[in-house]
C-alpha cells in the first residue's frame, strides 16, 4: 500500500540499514531489500508468527542480509541490540491489519466471517476480545470503544453487550457484529450502509487487545534514538486514533530540533490505487527526517 509514495519519500540507498517494523507478508520489505542491495541490511519485525513465516519465504531470495524477528515494535531498541545494530537509516511501520489476519475466521478480527472473538496479533498474549467483552464493567467497556474508535454510540453498545452477556457469554464475531448492528439500527446488507456498523467496535477491541496505541507511543519515542542523522522515519496509519499520535510526535520533534518533516500533510493513495485497493482510501503516510544531534 502506498508503495510508490513510500519509495519516493524514504529514498532508500544502497548499503543502508532498513527496519520494517511491521513486516507482515513482506510487501514493503521486498522493495526495501531490493533498494539496499547486497551490502545492505533489512530488519523485519512482526508479532504474528504466521506473517513472519510468510515474509521469510518471500524474502528468502533477496540478495541483502535479512534479519526477521518475532517482536513487537515497542521493543525495537532491544530487538536491534540482539542482532548487533545500534542505529539505522530507515524506520518504517504500516499500522494496518494484515490481509491474512482478516481472512482467517479463527483469528477473530473480521465481522465478515464468524469465528471466535480472539483478535490477538501475537498468540502469546493472554487476553482476548471475548475476555474484554465479557469481563469489563459497562462504563469501562463504553470508554474503551469510544476512545479507541470514536464510536458515538459506544455507551449504547456497551449497555447492550452487558445486557446480553447476563444470559450467556458473547464468544463469536458473528454474535458481536449482529448485536452492534441491532443497536445502531443498521442492516449491514443495506446499500445505505457504506461501512459495516460494527467496524469501529471491532477496531476498538483489536486496539485494546494488542495495546496498539501503547506500542505506537513506544515506537515513536524510540525513533529519534535509533535513527542515524539523516535517517528517515515513515509511518502509515489508517484512522485518526493512530494518525494523531504520529502527527503530534513528529510536530513535537520538529519543534525540538529532532526532525524535519517531509510531509506537512499526510500523503494519501492516488485514484488508481484507491480503485484497485479500496482499503488504501484510509491510508495516511507521514515521513520525518532525523536531524543531526545538537
Amino acid at each position: 500500500m502506498l508503495v510508490r509514495q513510500v519509495r519516493e519519500l524514504l529514498r532508500i540507498e544502497r548499503s543502508e540499514t532498513v527496519v520494517d517494523a511491521t513486516v507482515g507478508l513482506g510487501g514493503h520489505a521486498t522493495m526495501f531489500a531490493d533498494a539496499v542491495g547486497p551490502d545492505g541490511l533489512l530488519v523485519g519485525l512482526d508479532v504474528d508468527p504466521d506473517n513472519l513465516a510468510s515474509a521469510r519465504e518471500r524474502l528468502s531470495g533477496c540478495c541483502c542480509r535479512v534479519e526477521l524477528l518475532q517482536c513487537n515494535f515497542r521493543d525495537l531498541p532491544a530487538a536491534l541490540g540482539s542482532i548487533g545494530v545500534e542505529r539505522v537509516d530507515v524506520l518504517f511501520a504500516d499500522l494496518g491489519v494484515s490481509s491474512t489476519q482478516l481472512d482467517l475466521a479463527d483469528r477473530g478480527f473480521s465481522f465478515m466471517r464468524d469465528g471466535p472473538l480472539d483478535m490477538r496479533m501475537d498468540p502469546r498474549l493472554t487476553v482476548t476480545a471475548a475476555d474484554l467483552i465479557n469481563r469489563l464493567k459497562e462504563r469501562e467497556l463504553g470508554d474503551l470503544i469510544y476512545h479507541s474508535s470514536q464510536e458515538r454510540a459506544s455507551r449504547r453498545i456497551a449497555r447492550r453487550i452487558c445486557e446480553r452477556r447476563r444470559g450467556s457469554r458473547i464468544t463469536t464475531t458473528g454474535q458481536l457484529a449482529k448485536l452492534v448492528a441491532e443497536v445502531l439500527g443498521v442492516n449491514p446488507a443495506s446499500r445505505k450502509s457504506k461501512i459495516h456498523p460494527a467496524t469501529r467496535t471491532f477496531q476498538a477491541l483489536r486496539i485494546a487487545v494488542n495495546d496498539e496505541i501503547g506500542a505506537l507511543d513506544a515506537l515513536l519515542a524510540a525513533g529519534a534514538d535509533v535513527l542515524k542523522p539523516g535517517g528517515r522515519f515513515g509511518l502509515v496509519a489508517f484512522h485518526s486514533v493512530e494518525d494523531r499520535p504520529v502527527k503530534l510526535a513528529f510536530r513535537k520533534g520538529k519543534s525540538e530540533g529532532i526532525y524535519r518533516l517531509l510531509t506537512k500533510k499526510p500523503v494519501v493513495a492516488d485514484e488508481e490505487e484507491r480503485l484497485a485497493n479500496p482499503r488504501s482510501r484510509s491510508a495516511k503516510l507521514r515521513v520525518a527526517v532525523r536531524l543531526p544531534e545538537q
